[in-house]
């Protein structure tokens, strides 16, 4: 939430200057201009607080941040907007693209913050009844929030008390809500966190394995904090009760639906039947999983799993409800090459472990995948890859549970290997598989070294090369890996791309043209690169004016910075289309091409003022100045489509 905001900032912060510098004189302008200076100030603002406030109470009014952090990037959105015709054209077309990006701006909690937050909601709501709640809820309760929001170290936890210490004295008189809810917090981390920090790392030395991706089945046993006291089953959806306990979510909910009032362990009155995610045992059970090559299913799809339809407490017991074993598939070795056996049960397998259903490995590394055949290997990297998409398609959570840096290493090894291989399918799995997780971990991007962009360069001349666009599509986004793009040599090859008549693959090759135009350092490599130009002003004839627009902020950039780049360009006879552009393009597109053909006009003046000093000659009151005809017919032709648009201009301002 707070890093997608300090990003607005400093991107608005970064523009603030210029926009000053052009100096917006009419009212209007003033105003909006005032308006953004205060929008960057309220934004820093809401930064400050979030930094500073303990993370106990910023989980219980993370609703309210959220909403703040909407308002200030509406606030920052509109007063740009206003701005963004009052400055000149280069200048605007930044302000566009950070426009663009704060209408599409999305703020979200972390789901441990969000976690976190209804638990403590749910607490201070139960002190609203004259009972209260139980103790042991009430430990359960800020022992999960805390679990939840990491504070899980002797210095964590003595930073949580400042910060809600330092709270309390910024607290004015009106905010005795704010102070008693800040009190309580304080006084719980008092009673009960050394209890918790001691039990979490008990409990952290009690379920230590040996660490591996692939374990034998027959050493396999779920630890019992795992297991869902009704079903003995580790379990899939934990949550909590107002007991305290923790169970799978289908088994209580069928308690409850029965008419039972009780915790089926304890044997307690319920105060309510409201039910939590306990996220952090989820998380502990993901880790377990992954470390001894499991994963867990959801009872709903296990056909034993619906049990009888009353219950007794004594009569729970492994042996009435089936091993705790059933909902665990085991990774199996695949000996077959199609992908179709993947999903068929290995008649190694015993019978209890029949419900094995695909290919397993640990989602958060694929450290193991290289122990695998080259067959299971592509099943692997294939299977996640739906996983991943149909985890798209959902609630999107699955990617922010991978870590970044081993997947993304362990996926390029297997990329190298596709290359030795020769295995287009592999090649094209894999490149579609790092494509979709570029695209949802901000993060992964930092993970690849030189050799790695290398690598995908070179799948651009594959069967893999529409994927592999994809890839650099997203790398170009990141200023950091613009460089690197322009270092492999990738620049090249998209160029064969760009002469493609793919709409598709042109669109995505002018984009990365275009972004990494926008990185200084690696702006230079463009035009070094041989035919890069005359690709670019191909582009200009196109049909399509989105692909003209492009095409154009592309050359806008190299000639609003040297010479001899707007050389280069009118040695490429673009000046024809630019004042094509300029009368039947997009709006965008012709407010750069009036821009580009302005500067082209300033340049050619300057190289025909070299060879011919008196180029323009003063003219008397009715003219400001008259121009020569030159020998140069290029700059005669420059010229006359000059003196053509300008013409256009005045007959458009009459």
């Amino acid at each position: 939430m707070c890093t997608e905001l300090i990003k607005f900032v400093n991107r608005a912060s970064k523009l603030l200057p210029e926009i000053e510098a052009s100096r917006p004189r009419c009212t209007s302008g003033l105003d909006s201009l005032c308006v953004f200076n205060n929008a960057i100030v309220k934004a820093t603002s809401i930064i400050r607080c979030c930094s500073e406030s303990s993370k106990l109470y910023l989980a219980l009014t993370g609703d309210a941040i959220l909403s703040r952090c909407k308002k200030s990037t509406m606030l920052l959105e509109q007063s740009l907007s206003q701005m963004q015709y009052m400055v000149p054209v280069m200048l605007a077309a930044e302000i566009s693209v950070l426009v663009a990006d704060l209408r599409g701006a999305r703020f979200s909690l972390e789901p441990s913050e969000e976690e976190a937050g209804k638990l403590l909601k749910d607490l201070l709501h139960q002190y609203s009844y004259e009972s209260g709640p139980t103790r042991d809820t009430t430990f359960t309760a800020i022992q999960v929030a805390i679990l939840m929001l990491n504070i899980t170290t002797p210095k964590a936890l003595l930073a949580e008390k400042r910060s809600i210490r330092m709270l309390l004295d910024k607290a004015g008189d009106s905010e005795e809500s704010k102070k008693k809810i800040l009190f309580f917090f304080l006084n719980l981390l008092n009673k009960y966190a050394k209890r918790i920090l001691k039990e979490k790392y008990d409990y952290d030395e009690s379920v230590q394995k040996p660490k591996g991706p692939f374990c034998p089945p027959s050493s396999v046993e779920p630890p019992d904090e795992f297991r869902c006291p009704i079903s003995s089953r580790l379990m899939y959806d934990p949550v909590l009760t107002a007991s305290g306990v923790t169970y799978e979510r289908m088994w209580i909910q069928r308690w409850f639906d029965e008419g039972h009032h009780t915790c089926p362990k304890t044997g307690r009155t319920l105060t309510h039947f409201s039910l939590t995610p306990n996220c952090y045992i989820k998380h502990l059970i993901s880790k377990w999983c992954a470390e001894s090559g499991v994963t867990t299913s959801d009872p709903k799809s296990i056909p034993n799993a619906v049990g009888p339809h009353t219950w007794e407490v004594s009569s729970i017991s492994i042996a009435s409800l089936g091993s705790s074993m059933n909902d665990l598939r085991l990774p199996i070795d695949f000996t077959n090459s199609s992908i179709g056996s993947l999903v068929s049960p290995s008649p190694k397998i015993p019978k209890k472990h029949t419900n094995v259903v695909s290919p397993v490995c640990p989602l958060d590394s694929l450290d193991g995948l290289d122990s695998l055949s080259w067959e299971s290997q592509c099943g692997v990297v294939e299977y996640i890859g739906k996983v991943l998409k149909r985890d798209e398609d959902g609630d999107g959570q699955g990617v922010k549970k991978l870590h970044p840096e081993s997947f993304v290493q362990s996926l390029v090894r297997f990329l190298n290997s596709a290359r030795e291989s020769q295995d287009k399918n592999a090649q094209i799995s894999g490149c579609r598989l790092m494509s979709f997780f570029l695209k949802k971990s901000r993060s992964a991007a930092a993970c690849l070294d030189d050799k790695a962009y290398e690598l995908l360069a070179w799948f651009l001349t594959t069967a893999a090369s529409a994927e592999a666009l994809s890839v650099f599509v997203i790398l170009s986004s990141h200023t950091h890996c613009q460089s690197k793009i322009a270092a492999s040599g990738a620049l090249n090859l998209v160029l064969d791309i760009l002469n493609s008549k793919n709409r598709d693959s042109l669109r995505h090759s002018l984009t990365i043209v275009k972004n990494v135009c926008g990185n200084e350092d690696a702006k230079v490599s463009v035009p070094e690169t041989e035919g890069c130009v005359s690709s670019v002003v191909k582009v200009l004839e196109s049909d399509d004016v989105e692909d003209q627009e492009h095409a154009v902020e592309v050359l806008l950039s190299l000639c609003s910075q040297r010479s001899r780049y707007c050389k280069l360009v009118m040695s490429e006879d673009v000046i024809p289309d630019l004042f094509c552009i300029s009368v039947n393009g997009n709006n965008r597109g012709k407010k750069m091409a009036l821009e580009l053909l302005r500067i082209l006009r300033d340049e050619s003046r300057d190289i025909a003022g070299e060879s011919y000093p008196n180029v323009v000659e003063r003219g008397g009151a009715g003219n400001d100045y008259k121009e020569r005809e030159f020998p140069s017919k290029k700059t005669g032709i420059i010229g006359k489509l000059f003196l053509k648009i300008r013409s256009s201009s005045a007959k458009r301002e009459k």
